[in-house]
């Protein structure tokens, strides 16, 4: 529901395979403080500072990228 969300949406995003990949797997367990539910979304501002969705909430998407 996220992925087709975000393209309705066009935002662009990469997303990563946790259940595949040893790597994106320890990097979502560090940002997410040991949570390794799916969807995690963390959204990278370009400020450079990073916000975490857990789970599929589209008032907090819309929120984190500023969608109406």
């Amino acid at each position: 529901m996220l992925k087709k969300y975000l393209e309705e949406k066009n935002v662009k995003y990469t997303e990563k395979l946790v259940d595949q990949d040893d790597a994106a797997q320890k990097e979502m367990a560090e940002a997410s403080g040991g949570f390794m539910g799916v969807p995690f979304t963390v959204v990278t501002k370009d400020d450079g500072t990073k916000e975490t969705i857990i789970g599929f909430d589209k008032g907090e998407v819309d929120k984190v990228l500023g969608l109406n």
